[in-house]
């Protein structure tokens, strides 16, 4: 076997900073070996200066999202007004230029440290919603995307087919529609995982998907051991909504149906009731936070701290990319709280590190990627510890300089399958990330 040694000034190993670790990594694109104490880099090895720790998974992600960035931000507004703009976007996306944007989106992610992403994909169908000749060009088109800016995909096909509680998709949702879930199902039967993309499913919310439809996606997705996830009590309108025709929450409804367990994956869940976090927790359904997005929408701020002491594992996500930072993620989780509480301390860095990576990871069915140990995937990224922001930390500590002060700006290198497609802060398959992001975005607004 061909092996490839890393030196890593400082590695994350999970649990503490350890200075002068040697990583080799093999042909399968896994660590082979990993040894501490090496003071010096061993002859022929790549060395990466700064703070290592496993790559970053970002479990939750609208990749045509990135082109409302600074858009959305004129005036006031809700959710609601926003999701206005957000259909104009998604009615203007075809095979052809979702692929450039989602290679550029996903390029940014590479930029920021992030190998993995979890892509809940629901523009399926042409406007109108006439389907394509390949009914997944779309989703084709975002596992190629990933491909080409060299980072995983998770690809969480959605099943969307309701504008509400009883009500037909309007008219910008009928490109997200198969029309009954027993028609998602046949659809996204037909994606074949890849090397580097596996094959997912989601239920968009409950407002989206008929409760009696609820099962036969769960289902599907039990069949083949794949992820689920679901946009859970992001908002009070849709709690109130599901109480009025169902009389219960939300939280209550999947449960009622099966959709919750360890595979499953709620999004958001920002306002739940205590029977909510016990029925999440209870259960090990995992909750992927989104704060950037949830406080650019004015969401609100989830119980995440009594959501993980209930036995519900955390993970982070960029959601809408009004930023794509997982450190900026995860340093928000532990500040929101701190607003919330008016006490300080609920996650270690190390604990906020673990969410951004291997439970991130987990959430996404790669139970075998997230940590710097032989035999998992040979995934890692490299923050400085020597910029504006990190310069003057004591190395040992390195994560809690990594959480509470870098910021996607300070990764200088991302290794995917021991491959470096961001190197020296250059990312080695797209050449100019911001005229790709530039290009792709202009031609949606044409």
């Amino acid at each position: 076997m061909s092996l490839t040694t890393y030196w890593l000034e400082h590695a994350w190993l999970g649990t503490h900073v350890e200075p002068g670790v040697a990583l080799e990594t093999g042909e399968d694109g896994r660590i082979a070996a990993l040894r501490t104490g090496v003071e010096t880099p061993p002859p022929g090895a790549e060395v990466l200066r700064g703070l290592t720790v496993p790559g970053l998974a970002n479990a939750h992600s609208h990749a045509f999202h990135r082109a409302l960035r600074s858009l959305v931000q004129v005036g006031s507004g809700t959710f609601w007004t926003w999701r206005d703009f957000m259909y104009k976007v998604a009615q203007n996306l075809t095979p052809d230029s979702y692929f450039a944007l989602a290679r550029a989106v996903y390029a940014e992610m590479a930029l920021a440290g992030i190998t993995n992403v979890g892509e809940f994909h629901y523009v399926h169908h042409a406007p109108g919603g006439a389907p394509y000749a390949d009914p997944n060009a779309m989703g084709e088109a975002l596992i190629e995307a990933a491909a080409a800016a060299g980072i995983r995909i998770t690809l969480l096909d959605t099943a969307y087919l309701s504008a509400g509680f009883g009500q037909a998709p309007n008219p910008h949702q009928l490109r997200f529609s198969d029309g009954t879930a027993d028609a998602w199902a046949e659809r996204v039967s037909a994606l074949k995982p890849r090397s580097h993309a596996l094959i997912g499913a989601a239920i968009h919310s409950v407002r989206a998907v008929p409760a009696g439809q609820l099962a036969t996606v769960a289902g599907w997705a039990e069949e083949r051991r794949a992820p689920l996830h679901v946009h859970l009590s992001e908002q009070t309108a849709e709690n109130d909504a599901c109480q009025e025709a169902h009389g219960r929450t939300p939280t209550q409804l999947l449960a009622d149906h099966g959709v919750l367990g360890p595979r499953t994956t709620g999004v958001h869940n920002t306002h739940l009731t205590d029977i909510d976090i016990a029925l999440l927790g209870g259960t090990t359904t995992g909750t992927c936070m989104c704060p950037t997005t949830e406080r650019d929408l004015a969401d609100g701020i989830g119980p995440a701290g009594r959501l993980q002491h209930a036995g519900s594992p955390l993970s982070l996500g960029s959601d809408s990319h009004a930023v794509i930072d997982l450190l900026e993620e995860a340093r928000a989780m532990e500040l929101n709280e701190r607003l919330r509480s008016r006490t300080r301390g609920h996650w270690t860095a190390n604990a906020l590190l673990t969410a951004a990576t291997a439970d991130g990871h987990a959430a996404l069915g790669l139970a075998d990627a997230g940590r710097l140990e032989a035999g998992a995937l040979a995934d890692f990224t490299t923050i400085a510890l020597d910029s504006v922001r990190t310069a003057g930390a004591v190395p040992r500590l390195g994560a809690e300089t990594a959480v509470f002060a870098a910021t996607a700006a300070d990764v200088r290198h991302t290794v995917v399958g021991g491959r470096h497609i961001v190197r020296d802060g250059a990312h080695t398959l797209v050449p100019d990330v911001p005229s790709a992001l530039a290009e792709s975005i202009a031609a949606l607004r044409a």
